[in-house]
């Protein structure tokens, strides 16, 4: 039996206008086998716009002329032009739209509408765990925790912020550009497409300094390892066909795997960049026998600002939202949104630190946090983005 109340997504939507600077075309869609197309990159020299072909015939097909959207048309977001299919996923760079202004102000969250009791008709959902407040992380960040960052996109409220973490390749060990977060911080779900303008910036705000002081800050500061811009994306179909922000159908298979490219080009991997990625533990053993996970997220929501990287670490229970479904991970914890889609982290098969899970669903109230267990969905996403970029 389902819950009487949906579990929502706890994504952070500002609902602020964008600012005039912000220009940048970007549609999307992931998963299926769809080939990815090849971000085309905004130049500011003299060598003017430059547009692969390919990328300008996926535009036409879907009715876009690539000036006019990149000057504002990717703004309308009527339904029949959000594109939603698993091979749609449209997202070329803009350099310079996510200034730090725009990454600092996209951080209010839409207040999530959740039932503190969800599951609890389930035989498998173990008692609600008690609340585990959220503790900063130790800057810098890079240090400590080198693979997180913040995922910035636009959608129909505004500019829009979640958690990610960097993960291995197997195509390109040691050289990844491989970025795990949730399905909703990409995709809408059921009732929308792809997000815009999706990028990834790892270690954000690295030194942990306060909003006040981020107010006018060089993009170095907040960015200190670029901005990686998502050129393919892939979610679950589950989460396309039922996901929302006001529905827990999707949130078992509440996952997605971005392939990145560097705004501005250094030659390096992401991986390379900020000098780490984790493995991705598809195999993790049932809830009761993990001993502790440790989450990872730059919450928005009060009390929080969204401008800092936050953990909670805490013995997961279950938490069953439907009984066809496959059994979610649930610890305490206070983070809010913002921290959706950041990793989740466990001692994996060989005893060292493997991402099993990410932040999806929460209640209003924080207290807890849930997050889908990765299986064959999970890993047959992560496995076809690696392949097309081999």
């Amino acid at each position: 039996m389902r819950p009487n109340r949906p579990v929502t997504a706890i994504l952070c939507a500002a609902a602020l206008a964008l600012t005039a600077a912000a220009c940048g075309p970007g549609d999307g869609e992931a998963g299926g086998d769809a080939k990815p197309t090849v971000a085309a990159s905004l130049p500011s020299g003299d060598g003017g716009i430059k547009i692969p072909d390919q990328l300008k015939e996926k535009l036409k097909e879907h009715g876009f002329d690539l000036e006019k959207w990149k000057g504002g048309e990717w703004k309308n977001w009527q339904k029949d032009d959000w594109l939603r299919e698993a091979g749609d996923y449209i997202n070329p760079i803009i350099e310079d739209l996510w200034d730090p202004d725009r990454m600092r102000d996209a951080e209010q969250p839409q207040r999530p509408s959740v039932d503190p009791d969800a599951g609890k008709d389930q035989g498998v959902t173990d008692p609600t765990p008690a609340p585990v407040t959220a503790k900063p992380a130790s800057p810098p960040y890079h240090q400590s925790i080198p693979e997180s960052g913040k995922v910035f996109f636009d959608g129909p409220e505004g500019s829009m912020v979640c958690s990610a973490t960097v993960v291995k390749d197997p195509a390109h060990p040691g050289k990844s550009n491989m970025v795990w977060t949730a399905g909703h911080c990409v995709h809408a779900g059921k009732a929308g497409g792809w997000y815009r303008n999706i990028a990834f910036v790892p270690s954000y705000n690295n030194s942990g300094k306060p909003a006040a002081q981020l107010k006018g800050a060089p993009r170095e500061q907040v960015a200190p390892y670029g901005v990686w811009w998502s050129d393919w994306a892939q979610t679950s179909d589950q989460w396309i066909s039922t996901g929302g922000p006001t529905g827990g159908a999707g949130a078992p298979y509440d996952f997605a795997v971005l392939h990145v490219t560097p705004e501005k080009g250094s030659g390096k991997s992401l991986e390379e960049t900020v000098g780490s990625a984790l493995p991705v533990e598809f195999n993790a053993p049932a809830v009761p026998k993990v001993a502790g996970i440790t989450a990872t997220g730059y919450p928005a929501a009060a009390p929080f600002d969204g401008q800092k990287a936050y953990q909670c670490a805490d013995r997961p229970g279950r938490l069953s939202l439907a009984a066809a479904d496959p059994v979610m991970y649930r610890i305490g914890c206070t983070m809010t949104g913002g921290s959706s889609g950041g990793g989740w982290v466990a001692a994996g098969a060989d005893g060292k630190p493997a991402l099993v899970s990410n932040t999806s669903i929460g209640p209003a109230k924080a207290g807890w946090l849930a997050g889908p267990r990765l299986g064959p969905e999970a890993k047959g996403i992560f496995d076809a983005v690696s392949r097309k970029f081999k």
